[in-house]
């Protein structure tokens, strides 16, 4: 029997900065646990992929799944058979496609040779061109590391520091924009009401230097009050929903330090901060407020769970 290699890949959250990035203000970027796994193992025939119930050949590009595929194997990579399962919502903000693609990329590798990170890196950033054209290659980064990031436009992702887990609760609201509509929209604002643009993007930028040094010392109170004031100037350009206004209220009264969008807004998912708690420590009050979110989110019908940002000692490079 062949043996069969795993891989795996994180979703991914933004803690702060949607949309400012695009006009050059820094965010903070997360890799989660819960994210996508792929296995894989040699085969005489040619290379197949299962996702759920579909399956697609590599040299078959009938399909956007086929491509990505494609762009994923070198052109000598023996023949594979591989299947892949996300176990977060596609189309919700959480960098599903990225989490599959560093999941697909790490079995490959594993199954056909070293396994080389810079390499599943550049697989996994094949994959994502074929679904999003110019994709900046943050969630890529997020899902290959799974911790915190900081980025900025046309920089590389640094990799930040923090001694303990940070435990979230992620809710789904069930509808998705259009990134593109919501970046256009605020866009707009830059002719239509430039004072707010400029507040917008003045605010975010203070918030996110205040969070990476919440992050560096673990406080937990201070950071859910950024998280608590993103989501007001989130608001206050026309991003959030009914649906995400109502999240942000039962995940308050379940007891999160703070909670926000995540994402282009619009729709798409919440983060509600649960707290920060010893590494690898499932048993935290943290972990328990973050499940207890999710359990109230999950009673009012949002698709929602309980997850943790691995804390690492020291920054890298992504």
């Amino acid at each position: 029997m062949k043996p069969t290699f795993e891989g795996r890949g994180a979703g991914k959250v933004i803690i702060f900065g949607e949309h400012a990035v695009v006009y050059g203000v820094p965010g903070i970027a997360a890799g989660i646990e819960r994210g996508a796994v792929a296995h894989a193992s040699q085969t005489g025939e040619r290379s197949t992929l299962r996702l759920g119930t579909s399956e697609v050949y590599s040299d078959d590009l009938s399909s956007d799944l086929a491509r990505s595929f494609a762009s994923l194997l070198a052109p000598e990579t023996a023949p594979l058979s591989v299947t892949a399962r996300a176990d977060i919502p596609p189309g919700g903000g959480l960098g599903c496609s990225a989490a599959l693609g560093v999941a697909i990329a790490r079995a490959v590798l594993l199954a056909t040779e070293a396994s080389d990170e810079q390499a599943v890196f550049e697989r996994a950033m094949a994959w994502e061109r074929v679904y999003h054209g110019n994709p900046s290659g943050i969630d890529t980064a997020a899902a290959l590391l799974g911790t915190f990031l900081r980025y900025e436009r046309g920089q590389k992702p640094n990799e930040l520091a923090t001694s303990k887990d940070l435990w979230l609760a992620v809710g789904y609201s069930g509808k998705s924009a259009s990134t593109k509509t919501m970046v256009e929209g605020i866009a707009e604002l830059q002719h239509s009401a430039p004072a707010l643009h400029r507040r917008f993007l003045e605010g975010v930028h203070a918030l996110v230097e205040q969070a990476e040094r919440c992050l560096a010392a673990t406080q937990e109170d201070e950071l859910g009050a950024l998280f608590d004031a993103n989501q007001q100037l989130l608001r206050e350009v026309h991003l959030s929903t009914e649906s995400i206004d109502d999240m942000c209220h039962v995940a308050r009264e379940a007891g999160a330090k703070g909670v926000k969008l995540t994402g282009s807004g619009g729709g798409g998912s919440v983060i509600a901060l649960g707290g920060f708690g010893a590494p690898d420590e499932a048993n935290s009050s943290a972990a328990e407020r973050a499940r207890r979110i999710a359990d109230a989110w999950s009673a009012r019908g949002y698709l929602s769970f309980p997850t943790r940002i691995r804390a690492r000692q020291s920054g890298s490079k992504a």
